[in-house]
């Protein structure tokens, strides 16, 4: 089988990897813990999805695999999602009920981060009707070779239990488990610079 060819994301791409991303993520654990309602869903991930990742959109690290199968945000070192924003979305958004929840597995999250210059990967994910097909495999690989080539590590918070295994194989360790109130676990892991 051949490998899913990687390209990058340049403006005319973008709209449809956001998609691609929306669509992934339509059955993750974490995302429909934040917005149930379907509707809800479709029309906040999108806004979620640019402010979380947006300065992989600017700086180079956003990547897709043809066909939009896949989709790839990463977040270069020295780089950050938006912060603010993403909280806005988050308090307008999501249920007063888990709100606080929500924002405290934020929280948790942005401290588990690696304090040396690294990868962030936010969001990868493949459309469902292209799944196990090889292209999160090829999304992550592509990344991890620029990793290796200039010696930095790359860190991920797995909000899908059925990922960590594909992410070990790529050389990702479980660091721990954030698990807030009835928020569904997330795991960060960390792949050491090579």
């Amino acid at each position: 089988m051949q490998r899913p060819k990687v390209r990058p994301v340049t403006g005319a791409d973008e709209a449809a990897t956001v998609h691609t991303i929306m669509l992934a993520f339509a059955a993750d654990p974490m995302a429909r813990w934040c917005w149930p309602d379907p509707h809800q869903y479709v029309s906040t991930m999108p806004g979620f999805t640019r402010a979380f990742a947006s300065a992989g959109f600017a700086q180079g690290g956003a990547f897709y695999t043809v066909g939009y199968a896949g989709a790839a945000l990463w977040l270069p070192p020295g780089t950050g999602p938006e912060e603010e924003t993403m909280g806005e979305i988050m308090e307008s958004t999501i249920a007063p009920s888990i709100r606080s929840d929500a924002m405290a597995v934020m929280e948790q999250m942005a401290k588990c981060h690696p304090e040396e210059p690294h990868w962030y990967l936010p969001l990868i994910g493949v459309d469902p009707a292209h799944q196990s097909k090889g292209h999160g495999s090829a999304l992550l690989r592509h990344t991890l070779e620029i990793c290796d080539r200039d010696h930095l590590s790359a860190y991920l918070e797995s909000t899908n239990p059925r990922n960590i295994s594909l992410y070990q194989r790529h050389g990702f360790e479980q660091l721990t488990t954030i698990q807030i109130g009835s928020s569904p676990p997330i795991v960060p892991m960390l792949r050491s610079a090579r």
